[in-house]
């Protein structure tokens, strides 16, 4: 059984990508070039190319061309929140921020436990066809935390599962989380913990410290997350297998990852843009926006990840995309649910956190939101830097614009982004899948 993902080009929206010369655009870390795309791979890549007879011609003069962003977490709501996100309006947030592939969170109704289920949201991917759709599957089945789920199933199903996660809820039980470890060992699979000690967390509403003192709001203190991380790390090492872990959002998590790399372990982090750049101070609003899991942290946490993001500590951004209908989030604190969407700011927001801080380069960029990402999710045709030979899965990045985020021109069906009205740098101008444009001059094709 191969670890990766292999796409043909049949089934779903008509893949035809036709030939395309794309001029003067700057490949990360190299000189403004062209680059031809012929039958769904970048056919050559150099100065001066000619167009040739019936290719389409396109003026990236000024452009960054980044391999296609990879994201590792996804809320696509498919099936059973269709009124928050579908698989078609999601993958087209995620076209339109310059995404070709995106791993789908199985927290959906029912829950992606079954080869059944997630072969649903991977044949859902392929219809619309905006990015490749690769489905997570649950650990446990319902996200209970009780008994594993099919992982073999899932692992030997269409979609080809090779991630799994309970993501929403964390796998609490030790023995469960070693079991499930040892268990993917068999087809290269990872698991994806989402870090927060249940009973440390209970009723908990904000990030615990100075702010949720000052607001009188039930806080959710740093080590609920970095408990379950300096567990997992353990386990994932004394079974031998591979851990990733999801959204870290404290100095602390950053540490204890750190350490566990030194030691040579499988062991795997991502950041999300929101906690590389909002701190708990916005919580004084009383905005349910900024009410997310795990809760927005310190100024000093935000520093700290960014460094371990520059370093390498933190493998990946994720962009942890939750979309949730206005009656979810428009209510008071308390009630409203946890999560931000996030597919169509998260390039702008790296940007802006780490690459005019001068903490990442563009090729950084490139590596922890493509190469990573794609290489953790086990998945083959993106990531690879632009060459020829390639697959033609590519993003056209314009980093001088600054515009103020605009929720109701998104394609995502909810509206709960925390950058409503922000000035952010960059936009995303074309995203090519596979040689085909999903979406061109910053607009779906």
């Amino acid at each position: 059984m191969s670890a990766g993902h292999q796409y043909s080009e049949g089934g779903g929206m008509d893949t035809g990508a036709g030939n395309w010369l794309i001029r003067g655009a700057r490949p990360v870390g190299g000189d403004p070039a062209d680059i031809l795309i012929r039958d769904g791979l970048v056919a050559d890549l150099g100065p001066g190319l000619a167009a040739p007879a019936g290719a389409q011609v396109l003026d990236a003069t000024g452009l960054i061309a980044l391999p296609g962003l990879v994201d590792l977490h996804t809320h696509l709501r498919e099936p059973g929140r269709e009124d928050a996100e579908t698989v078609e309006t999601g993958t087209m947030a995620a076209a339109l921020g310059g995404f070709t592939a995106v791993h789908a969170m199985a927290n959906t109704d029912p829950v992606a436990d079954t080869a059944g289920v997630v072969e649903q949201i991977w044949r859902l991917g392929r219809q619309a066809g905006y990015c490749d759709v690769l489905p997570v599957g649950a650990v446990t089945s319902g996200l209970g935390g009780r008994q594993l789920a099919e992982l073999g199933a899932m692992a030997d199903s269409a979609a080809r599962v090779r991630v799994f996660s309970d993501d929403g809820c964390c796998v609490s039980d030790a023995v469960l989380m070693r079991r499930a470890l040892e268990y993917v060992k068999a087809f290269d699979g990872v698991i994806a913990q989402h870090a927060q000690e249940p009973r440390l967390t209970d009723g908990a509403q904000m990030n615990e410290g100075e702010v949720s003192g000052r607001l009188g709001l039930a806080g959710w203190p740093a080590v609920a997350e970095e408990a379950v991380i300096a567990r997992d790390c353990l386990l994932a090492a004394h079974v031998g297998s591979a851990l990733h872990l999801c959204h870290v959002s404290t100095a602390g998590s950053v540490e204890i990852i750190r350490w566990a790399k030194s030691k040579g372990w499988q062991v795997t982090a991502e950041v999300t843009p929101h906690h590389l750049l909002l701190t708990d101070e916005l919580v004084a609003s009383y905005d349910p926006v900024y009410k997310v899991n795990p809760p927005l942290r310190t100024a000093a946490d935000v520093a700290a990840l960014r460094l371990g993001l520059a370093d390498g500590t933190i493998d990946c951004v994720a962009t942890d995309h939750a979309p949730h209908p206005l009656e979810d989030k428009e209510t008071e604190w308390a009630a409203a649910a946890f999560g931000m969407t996030g597919l169509e700011t998260a390039l702008r927001v790296v940007q802006e956190a780490m690459v005019e801080t001068g903490l990442l380069d563009w090729a950084g960029v490139a590596d922890r939101m493509s190469a990573r990402p794609a290489a953790i999710g086990r998945l083959s045709g993106h990531g690879h830097p632009l060459a020829a030979g390639s697959a033609a899965n590519l993003t056209l990045y314009d980093p001088e614009p600054r515009e103020a985020v605009d929720p109701v021109s998104h394609a995502s069906r909810s509206r709960n982004t925390p950058f409503r009205g922000r000035v952010l740098p960059g936009r995303v101008v074309a995203t090519f899948l596979r040689g085909r444009p999903t979406v061109l001059d910053g607009k779906l094709a």
